[in-house]
């Protein structure tokens, strides 16, 4: 089969689509013709070797977490069928073989069957950025009807599908994005848009329920300013501070995301009930696995990046 391979950390010519053999099952892991797979931040971060230390691969390596396909061959304790459609995660770093193929083993925990509103393209997009939002918001902040949260990077992956969760919730949302990013935002459904760019938004709101940071650095710092006291704030990318906790009297998470069944589970009721939608920016074929990274990496698609084998 034909995998996007890393054998090195560096620029976009350390992956290379080559013939390997088809991954050999395992207990609890299903073998999957993949249709499509989502492209993450964390995909070219990893070839960069920005992520050496905190997810070591043995290389040479397939990249690739996100996938939609079939199952074609399943492992002892595995509970699908094959010929069922299925979607979620198949990252080497975490039991599977890397998307970025033919073919991807995936360990049954992280795998769920598709949504069936959509497509393997747009089931693909969301597992990662899906399952961030989820638990974000449904875990660690908690929303519930009538709060008022803030997500930053409204137009991002991440925070797109966060502003349709928060909505179905019934929260009122606020969002920051670019001027140019403001209709995207719009689009997914922010009460309010703050142009990062030319507002400081801790300067707009105030008293907030709930932030979602999908930022850090000094956007973390300063989203403590905005909320209420007793309220929570959760980053995907920032340590909790227990000094502005103890200042702003409010609570502080950090998320590792974790894509398991029962989130996908969650995450593809919201999809076929029409509550959310990922949006495809723009779909490269596997050969040029390279390009996408890079494109993910240098040009702020407005979208999810996909490889379609």
């Amino acid at each position: 089969m034909r995998a996007a391979r890393l054998h090195e950390y560096g620029a976009a010519d350390v992956l290379r689509v080559e013939d390997v053999p088809v991954p050999v099952l395992a207990p609890a892991t299903v073998l999957v013709r993949v249709h499509a797979a989502g492209v993450n931040p964390i995909d070219w971060k990893i070839r960069a070797g920005q992520l050496r230390d905190k997810l070591p691969l043995e290389l040479p390596a397939t990249l690739g977490g996100d996938f939609s396909g079939v199952v074609e061959a399943i492992g002892p304790g595995a509970a699908f069928a094959i010929g069922d459609s299925v979607y979620g995660q198949a990252s080497a770093t975490n039991g599977g073989s890397g998307s970025f193929a033919e073919r991807a083993l995936a360990p049954a925990s992280t795998i769920a069957p598709k949504p069936t509103r959509v497509d393997h393209a747009r089931a693909a997009a969301l597992p990662l950025a899906g399952v961030s939002a989820l638990q974000a918001l449904t875990e660690h902040l908690r929303v519930t009807r009538g709060q008022r949260i803030l997500v930053h990077g409204g137009a991002g992956g991440i925070g797109a599908l966060a502003i349709q969760i928060a909505k179905h919730l019934g929260a009122h949302v606020t969002t920051t994005a670019s001027a140019k990013q403001r209709e995207d935002a719009t689009r997914a459904g922010a009460d309010t848009v703050i142009d990062y760019e030319a507002q400081r938004f801790e300067e707009v709101v105030h008293d907030l329920d709930a932030v979602f940071d999908t930022v850090g650095g000094d956007t973390y710092v300063r989203s403590f300013q905005t909320l209420k006291p007793g309220g929570r704030l959760v980053s995907m990318l920032e340590p909790p501070r227990d000094d502005l906790m103890r200042e702003f009297r409010v609570e502080a998470f950090a998320q590792v995301t974790r894509v398991t069944t029962e989130r996908l589970l969650r995450l593809a009721e919201l999809v076929d009930s029409g509550v959310i939608e990922a949006r495809i920016a723009r779909t490269f074929p596997l050969e040029r696995a390279p390009a996408a990274l890079v494109h993910l990496e240098k040009d702020s698609p407005r979208g999810k990046v996909m490889i379609v084998p």
